[in-house]
């Protein structure tokens, strides 16, 4: 069968914007979609098997690879990506805590660690180190050794804590 016989049109909700796809394949991927058609190039594409979590978006509220979701199959789903965890040009805490633990080496699997542990964060404030393990294991970082991304997470997890009448650690 010819690929354009196998054409079609959808919508897509990807952080806050509706977004009209026109004259893709339907075995398209979200990730590529996002990529290709839509230029939002923070989601990598590394593995394609969903193994290493650079390409990893939210998709209802749900981490997910957008390498394995069809991007057909995304239509009336909430997607956000990597671009949407800043509403400007600054650093968010995540963000700021990488930089200051040089949790960031070449930088090809930050994105998809930094949206992974933006919404841990959201349901875990205070993990142990266990937990942030845990949680960041469905990425793979071939250039640190995760210390520096845990400590990272800590930062963030304690400036939290300080910041809404937690306990400080330090006194």
């Amino acid at each position: 069968m010819d690929k354009d016989k196998r054409s079609t049109g959808y919508s897509l909700s990807v952080n806050d914007t509706s977004h009209e796809i026109s004259k893709s394949w339907l075995g398209e991927s979200l990730l590529y979609v996002l990529r290709e058609k839509l230029g939002l190039y923070g989601s990598k594409n590394a593995c394609e098997q969903g193994e290493c979590g650079s390409c990893s978006v939210l998709m209802d509220g749900v981490l997910v690879c957008s390498c394995l979701v069809l991007a057909a199959n995304a239509t009336g789903r909430d997607i956000k990506t990597i671009e949407s965890i800043s509403d400007d040009d600054s650093l968010t805490d995540v963000q700021k805590a990488f930089v200051d633990a040089g949790a960031i080496q070449c930088g090809f699997c930050t994105p998809g660690l930094l949206i992974t542990i933006h919404d841990f964060l959201e349901t875990n404030p205070e993990p142990n180190v266990l937990e942030i393990r845990e949680a960041i294991s469905g990425n793979l970082c071939r250039c640190t050794g995760y210390g520096r991304i845990v400590e990272a997470v800590q930062i963030v997890s304690k400036q939290k804590s300080v910041g809404q009448g937690g306990s400080d650690d330090s006194s």
